[in-house]
């Protein structure tokens, strides 16, 4: 359990916020008070709640020693105690998660990739179903989406499509979407009726901040081209499309949607930050990480983290070994199901951690 003096601090600190913001704090003040303190209440909340059902197990377990105590009583303060430890137990697990270190990127938007990989045809088409259901589930998240770039496949689908998603908590409910999806499917184009296998990468980067990412102009190697699409769509007749080259990493980004030339270059700026920002968390992740790696967080794109099997309606989710029988549902966008049990599996990992550490 979380030591009694680190609950007993942040209940003071609490406490303090809540009075400094009926000060008439100045308005930059106060709003940087209110943010702090919708940030540490909740967990204040939890530790409040804690400490009353443990006092109140301890006046029930009181009664249970008490001799004077009639056969009536005891039996109901038995019943009571049952309830109130699965409570407390219930609450102190709470309050060990609110513990846990946050990831600083969770309340970030975000740079969605979808690449196809090995499968040809059928990698394009699955590639643009995955994108359909990330698009579904951020409908009905209220989240916005934004197409940054997208190469579509021949028959359908995406080559490769980049999407901003823009509202509340989009990391922490996508980041463990990174890595390779392999599909199991017999194709449209199949007349023998065979299951063929495909793939298709998934990349998840929280976008960076200016205060992130600091970019030297003289870092970066900036051309122009005309941009074109599958079949002559989009061509583009003015040189409006942007690649932009980050000389120190190498990193090189290209975004052709607009016709305006400077719409596209702050575009690709968003996405080079994006992935500048990510690679820096990567290699920081890696250190923190050297001795233990956490099952679900690793992020690693070349990982095969699930299988998507429409003949037998099933996906499995191999870092979890999960198996969900509602894919049309899940390509639907009904993903919380999903996507919260790999957040549950990655908490534990950190409580176990946590525990280690104690």
């Amino acid at each position: 359990m979380i030591p009694a003096d680190k609950l007993d601090a942040l209940l003071t600190r609490v406490a303090e916020l809540e009075y400094r913001m009926t000060q008439n704090p100045d308005p930059e003040t106060y709003v940087r008070l209110a943010r702090d303190y919708a940030e540490l209440e909740p967990l204040a909340a939890r530790i409040t709640a804690l400490r009353k059902a443990e006092a109140e197990l301890a006046g029930v377990e009181a009664m249970l020693t008490d001799p004077a105590a009639d056969a009536e009583m005891r039996e109901l303060a038995e019943i009571e105690r049952d309830d109130l430890r699965e409570r407390v137990e219930a609450l102190a697990q709470a309050v060990r998660i609110g513990f846990l270190p946050k990831d600083v990127a969770d309340d970030r938007n975000v740079i969605l990739e979808v690449r196809a990989g090995t499968g040809g045809d059928e990698a394009a088409l699955f590639a643009g179903d995955l994108f359909r259901m990330y698009q579904r589930y951020a409908q009905l998240k209220g989240w916005k989406v934004e197409i940054l770039s997208a190469s579509e496949g021949e028959v359908g689908g995406f080559k490769e499509v980049i999407a901003s998603v823009a509202g509340d908590q989009v990391f922490a409910r996508l980041k463990f979407e990174s890595g390779v999806h392999r599909v199991q499917r017999v194709p449209e184009t199949e007349s023998g009726g065979r299951i063929h296998t495909s793939a298709a990468t998934v990349a998840v980067l929280p976008q960076a901040e200016d205060v992130d990412v600091q970019i030297n102009d003289a870092d970066l190697r900036i051309d122009t081209f005309r941009a074109s699409g599958a079949g002559g769509q989009h061509v583009n007749t003015t040189d409006s499309a942007v690649r932009i080259t980050h000389m120190p990493t190498g990193i090189v980004v290209a975004v052709q949607d607009e016709r305006s030339q400077h719409k596209n270059k702050a575009k690709a700026l968003q996405l080079l930050r994006a992935r500048i920002f990510d690679e820096e968390r990567a290699r920081l992740a890696s250190e923190r990480t050297e001795a233990r790696r956490l099952q679900v967080g690793s992020g690693d794109r070349s990982e095969r983290i699930r299988t998507y099997n429409f003949p037998q309606g099933r996906i499995t989710d191999h870092r979890i070994n999960l198996t969900l029988y509602k894919i049309a549902a899940i390509m639907d966008g009904d993903m919380d199901e999903l996507l919260g049990a790999l957040a549950a599996e990655y908490q534990a990992d950190l409580l176990a951690e946590l525990a280690e550490q104690q």
